[in-house]
């Protein structure tokens, strides 16, 4: 059996979605408004004209790279199915392999130096080793304007994502054009297979003060910023920042949780445990005091305070 280039080239220009809603429609169901799974697969998601099969450790953008990884089908014979699927019944497209640009990430001036930044973080515990390094490694800085505090996330070296925490009030929002799925993120200086999730940056940074105190290495395993959990009514929801980034390391076995005391961490916790557990090591590690990690950096600050003043 043989196929021609132009059977090839066809066959490459069709994502799985459209394979699947137009051929395959009893195995696919939709999760949220931008991800689906196949129903033979529930582990194997569909999102932004890309597939990933979280189980496997395995993914691709076309349908030809499904039928070949997932279902098992020699080279000729997928090009056959999905050109002579084609010809009986043509396609409609979802137009799924052109997404929508996304706005372009709209950054604060520079202030030139940090200054404010410091004095309010470290009003919050946070450790100087901490914010010198996210200020050198560009992931921290103060807006010139206000004087905010402006934490980065990258893809690559390109900034993606910006939130802003007001040194003076309670004010904090993410930035115009922020893409979530790259949060504030601080890897590990070798790769270890695990990492540690925060719904902000601040909790981030003061687990890593915490654990500086201790005198443990606070860049032994990667630290990521969720950028914010939420409730939903679908068990295999994950937020955008956390999908992005198992899939972008394949070789992760451990994640830790480290989301607030309140309803929606312990909602948020539950409902990530029950996605992840059948694949990774999930491990539940809530702040031992307070509502979130700063609340318990605080507090163990204060601790040692007492402790000095009684001797």
């Amino acid at each position: 059996m043989w196929v021609t280039p132009e059977q090839i080239e066809k066959a490459k220009q069709m994502d799985l979605l459209t394979y699947l809603q137009s051929y395959e429609p009893g195995n696919l169901k939709k999760i949220s408004h931008d991800t689906w799974c196949t129903k033979e697969h529930d582990s194997l998601k569909i999102s932004n004209g890309k597939w990933h099969w979280f189980s496997r450790h395995i993914g691709g953008k076309t349908a030809l790279d499904y039928l070949i990884k997932v279902k098992g089908i020699s080279f000729v014979k997928a090009v056959e199915i999905i050109t002579g699927y084609a010809a009986v019944l043509p396609p409609v497209y979802t137009g799924i392999e052109k997404p929508i640009e996304p706005k372009k990430l709209e950054l604060p001036l520079y202030n030139e130096d940090i200054c404010e930044v410091r004095r309010y973080l470290k009003g919050r515990g946070i450790s100087d080793t901490v914010i010198n390094f996210c200020h050198e490694n560009k992931m921290l800085y103060e807006d010139a304007k206000y004087h905010n505090c402006v934490f980065l996330g990258y893809d690559g070296n390109t900034p993606k994502y910006g939130a802003v925490r007001s040194t003076v009030s309670d004010f904090k929002r993410d930035l115009t054009g922020s893409d979530k799925r790259f949060s504030f993120f601080i890897p590990a200086e070798r790769d270890t297979g695990t990492v540690h999730l925060f719904e902000a940056a601040i909790d981030l940074l003061s687990y890593a003060s915490l654990e500086i105190r201790i005198k443990r290495n606070w860049r032994r395993d990667d630290l990521l910023s969720l950028a914010g959990v939420y409730k939903t009514d679908n068990k295999q929801d994950i937020p955008l920042a956390l999908r992005t980034y198992l899939e972008r390391h394949t070789g992760t076995k451990v994640v830790y949780l480290h989301l607030d005391n309140d309803e929606i961490g312990r909602t948020a916790t539950k409902q990530i445990t029950e996605a992840l557990s059948s694949q990774y090591t999930v491990i539940d590690q809530p702040p031992q005091s307070g509502k979130d990690f700063n609340d318990y950096l605080k507090n163990e600050i204060q601790k040692e305070k007492r402790k000095e003043q009684v001797r």
